[in-house]
């Protein structure tokens, strides 16, 4: 038994699959959808979205959004979103330099909430990425 899960953006549709299992960073921790859950509107937080059909495991990056689960469905409208392997490591590396260096030198001009968010975001690539590239280390 599956469910059909769609995670949008406003710029493209990032991933469409019928799954056996989402499991979502919501707002008060993550959360876990099957097929037939009771229909749910949840805020999301910026981390790893994940999938499971089968034996096969899929992670997405979102950068928090909304998850609406209905009865045939489950819809994933996020501000952004990239599939594990499409994660610039070089650019989240340097994402999160920025900003922990404008959280340490903090000036009147720093947003420090936009800053903790894009800390957020660059570290939410980072595990993600290196969750990745750990499952494809050969085993010796």
């Amino acid at each position: 038994m599956t469910i059909k899960l769609d995670v949008v953006t406003a710029e493209r549709l990032v991933y469409s699959d019928e799954v056996d299992i989402v499991v979502a960073p919501g707002i008060e921790g993550e959360l876990a959808i099957l097929p037939h859950h009771a229909p749910l509107m949840t805020m999301l937080h910026p981390g790893e979205l994940r999938t499971r059909k089968g034996t096969d495991e899929h992670s997405l990056v979102i950068t928090g959004g909304f998850l609406e689960v209905r009865p045939d469905r489950v819809i994933v409208l996020a501000d952004a979103a990239e599939r594990a392997e499409e994660i610039d490591i070089a650019r989240a590396e340097a994402a999160k330099k920025r900003a922990e260096e404008r959280l340490t030198h903090r000036t009147a001009e720093v947003d420090i909430a936009r800053t903790e968010a894009a800390l957020q975001r660059s570290l939410a690539r980072l595990k993600v990425a290196e969750k990745i590239r750990r499952r494809q280390r050969p085993i010796v």
